[in-house]
């Protein structure tokens, strides 16, 4: 009986040597490595539900900030102009690179979007001990996700243009430009692996 509990205990593969194991439970912080090449194989989730429901909450408000403010004016002898995150896309899509506005608003607007509504709706069932209708294929829309998300790239892109426009002209950083940065530092937080623990949390077979 005890064999047969084992062989449908939860395995981890070490994504460096190959090794198998079976998935320990760890406390918070606590992690686990390979023993045979040192690698990180888990790691205790540092922030429960309740506070990933909360993160996400507060970067779906960041969100509409930073899609709604502008991110930064610009002004020279009496002109000034102002751009949001929506007008600097359509100002792309306009000349002859398209293609880049349709990556630029990919990356900086519809995956993050994508990633707060997924995990909005897979936190507020999990918060209630429920598992989310279409969970499996939310937790892996969140995963590809991940790399297509590139805040922080679109921000430090924008710093590096504040720094060389200012010997030109008045630059004025936006409040979209700060609700920017914020939540580049929450879509980090919460999409991290402490997502990835809902599996065991709730009791779903990993894929």
């Amino acid at each position: 009986m005890a064999e047969a509990e084992a062989s449908r205990a939860p395995l981890v593969i070490c994504e460096h040597c190959d090794s198998v194991y079976q998935r320990p439970v760890l406390a918070r912080k606590q992690t686990a490595h390979c023993q045979r090449c040192g690698a990180l194989l888990a790691r205790g989730r540092r922030l429960s539900t309740d506070q990933l429901l909360a993160l996400t909450m507060a970067a779906a408000i960041v969100f509409l900030f930073a899609n709604t403010f502008p991110i930064m004016g610009i002004s020279m002898q009496g002109l000034s102009n102002e751009a949001t995150l929506w007008q600097t896309v359509e100002a792309l899509a306009q000349g002859r690179i398209t293609l880049i506005a349709l990556v630029t608003g990919l990356s900086i607007i519809f995956a993050p979007a994508l990633q707060i509504i997924l995990l909005a709706w897979v936190l507020v069932h999990a918060r209630a001990g429920r598992v989310a209708p279409g969970f499996r294929a939310c937790m892996r829309a969140l995963e590809h996700l991940r790399p297509w998300s590139m805040l922080e790239v679109c921000l430090l892109g924008i710093l590096v243009a504040i720094i060389k426009l200012a010997g030109m002209l008045e630059v004025h950083p936006g409040i979209g430009l700060w609700a920017m940065s914020m939540l580049t530092v929450l879509i980090i937080l919460i999409g991290g692996r402490d997502v990835r623990g809902l599996w065991d949390e709730l009791g779903v077979g990993r894929p």
